[in-house]
This record gives C-alpha cells, structure tokens and sequence, in this order.
C-alpha cells in the first residue's frame, strides 16, 4: 500500500525537507510498543501548542483592531478548542495519516477528539522546526482560511457564546453565572435544569441530559429575552 503521506502534504501546502518530523507529529503514543525506537507526537504537541497560540493570537490582533483583550482572548480559544481542532484534521485528511498501535486502532482512536486535536497541533510544531515562523504562519492560515467566516461559524454553535459577547461590552468578562438549579433521574440517566444570571437578573433557564446542553439552553433562551427588551 503506497504511503498517503505525499497526497498529504500536497493537501496542506507543504513537502517536508525532513519527513520524520511530519511522521513523528502523525504518531499516537500507542504506536510505541510495537514499534521500539519510535517517538511520539507528544512534545511536537507541546511545541506546536505554543506556535499555533502565537500566529492565531497575532492575526486576531490585525484583524479585530477595536476588539478589547477579553474579545480577543474568546475569539483565540474558539479556533483552539479540541473539538475545533479536531474538525479541522479531518477536513485535512489528517485522521487517515495517522500511525496507531492496533489496540488504540480497534478502539476507534482515529476518530477520538482528543488524537485528532493532539496531532494537528504536533503537525504545526513540525511545520516550526521544518521551516520557519513565515512559513508556518503562511501554511497554518490557509488551513484554517478566513478567521471572520470560521469565528462566525463557531458563534452560530455557541449560544454561550453569543450571550457573553452581548453584554460584556457593558457588564464585563464576569457579569454572567451558570447555575444548577434542579437535577432529576438516575446516575446514567440524569437530567439538569440551569438558569442564567446577568448580575442579579434572572435572564432564563433550560433544560438537557448534561450541565453543558442544559446552560446552552439556558443562554438560548437569555438570548431571545434580551433580542425583545
């Protein structure tokens, strides 16, 4: 079977000077034990963490001139996010390159968020130590294509939010609270009730089988009261 790596780097916009950087961000740590003298993608995963923070965190700067440290700061943690990340190696047929012992391969870790998120960021600090900051920045951009469309995308996913960036301008970063207010079922069957609070006012409650779809319910509802105030 011919190595997808070529199609690959084709795909990203870069031919490697020295593939065993690129192999090396590719390789899950389960790939290991069968594979004596390997290294794992985990300190190119470290390094590319820290890249990857410095070039978004840079074109958000130039693009967003009016927007204050904390819009800023929202804006970078949306296109970092794991599950961000994650999409983002399988637009780039990132997840078919990987390299996985097969115990990590049967259990579905080629699907796994958190493998996925590990390995494009490893992938950007072998872009680092292959070429240069210019380049990396050049090759990492046009994977992720215009920031506004790619921001605008995760503010339609995420009523939470859309809510903090509708009254942080006049409350603040902490104005908002999240609160349980009611928790119903069985430990494998649970279901949460959460309101949400601007300052003191009570903005809206909703309901879900987790804390996390419960408080987007309940930003949802937040979001229609102060859409008719």
């Amino acid at each position: 079977m011919s190595s997808p790596l070529p199609q690959f780097q084709a795909r990203i916009g870069h031919t490697f000077r020295h593939p065993a950087l690129l192999e090396c961000a590719l390789t899950h740590p389960s790939w290991l034990p069968d594979h004596p003298g390997s290294e794992s993608n985990q300190r190119l995963e470290f390094l590319g963490d820290a890249v990857l923070q410095l070039l978004l965190t840079e074109a958000l700067f130039a693009l967003f001139p009016a927007d204050r440290e904390g819009e800023l700061s929202r804006h970078r943690a949306s296109l970092t996010k794991g599950a961000f990340l994650a999409r983002l190696a399988r637009e780039i047929g990132l997840d078919a390159c990987l390299r996985l012992g097969a115990s990590e391969e049967a259990a579905g870790g080629r699907k796994r968020t958190a493998a996925l998120e590990d390995a494009f960021e490893a992938l950007v600090g072998a872009l680092f130590l292959d070429s240069d900051l210019p380049t990396a920045r050049r090759v990492v951009l046009a994977l992720y294509g215009p920031l506004p469309d790619r921001l605008a995308r995760e503010t339609a996913d995420n009523p939470k939010g859309r809510l903090q960036e509708l009254v942080q301008p006049r409350h603040g970063n902490d104005a908002l609270r999240y609160e349980v207010t009611r928790t119903e079922g069985a430990d494998h069957a649970k279901a949460y009730e959460v309101s949400v609070f601007l300052l003191t006012r009570h903005l809206g409650t909703g309901r879900g089988t987790s804390k996390k779809l419960a408080e987007e319910a309940a930003a949802h509802a937040a979001l229609a009261i102060l859409k008719a105030d």
